[in-house]
């Protein structure tokens, strides 16, 4: 398990990053696409195994398999490309401009909406044998959960508000940890034992993350959860995203870029 030093794979994280900005439109979208499905599959593995064992912590253990396949595989998530293209542009990568960064944020969040939206429509099918009948007891747990997570955020106004902010902040910390522990390893067996241990501690502590909500939420209305559209987009995925943004840039983008690669100069003994 070849472990590569800070400096190495934060630069790796600043190549990474120039290089999804100058990405074609076609294969930024796919690649979304294809983080949102995987990531919405592993969300139902978990729901799953909640609902099937009544522990949640074995579900928390299992469900970075989901994110370790499609990091693997080379595909990205909001959360992700939030933390590495922002970099590209405070290295002053050539060519690399606000509005490249931005481009590449907004063909994500699409990209994986539509994959996380199609493997909603998929598993609503199956938790409801085709919507002829309610749905099954996990879905029925899914439906509650969108309920619980956006009607029971707006009963607390601007204090639940905030709540919702700050728990998108600490996922993506921990989320982006796990994008970076991608590039620690030259292995595989390393690279997903970093990945899997953030990702661990952000589904167990019940974290908001941007992506799985694009399924839960939108799954949740197709099987009759008693809340609204406008309620999953105001009162969970837009605060979601901004505290995924502040938090993975902050915590973890812009530390290890200051110290790693932007070092201070070193005290001089006297």
């Amino acid at each position: 398990m070849a472990y590569l030093q800070p400096s190495e794979f934060v630069t790796k994280m600043v190549d990474a990053g120039e290089s999804k900005i100058f990405m074609s439109t076609r294969d930024t979208l796919i690649r979304a696409f294809m983080a949102g499905a995987i990531l919405a599959l592993a969300a139902v593995f978990a729901v799953t195994i909640n609902v099937q064992t009544g522990y949640s912590i074995i579900g928390a253990i299992l469900f970075p398999v989901g994110f370790c396949i499609l990091y693997l595989l080379g595909f990205d998530l909001l959360t992700g490309v939030f933390v590495l293209t922002p970099l590209a542009l405070i290295d002053k990568r050539p060519g690399v401009t606000i509005g490249g960064v931005l481009r590449n944020w907004g063909l994500v969040f699409v990209g994986n909406f539509l994959g996380a939206f199609t493997v909603a429509v998929l598993m609503a099918i199956v938790f409801t044998f085709g919507f002829t009948s309610p749905p099954d007891k996990v879905g029925q747990v899914i439906a509650t959960i969108g309920e619980a997570r956006t009607v029971g955020y707006s009963e607390h106004g601007a204090a639940g508000m905030l709540t919702l902010f700050v728990r998108g902040m600490l996922c993506n910390w921990m989320v982006s940890t796990g994008v970076v522990g991608a590039m620690i390893s030259t292995s595989v067996t390393g690279k997903v034992l970093a990945m899997w241990m953030p990702i661990m501690v952000f589904f167990f502590m019940v974290f908001e993350h941007s992506v799985v909500n694009m399924f839960l939420f939108p799954s949740a209305l197709l099987m009759g959860g008693n809340f609204s559209i406008m309620d999953y987009i105001i009162w969970n995925e837009i605060p979601t995203v901004l505290g995924n943004l502040i938090g993975g840039l902050s915590f973890t983008g812009l530390t290890l870029y200051a110290t790693h690669v932007r070092t201070a100069p070193k005290r001089v003994p006297r």
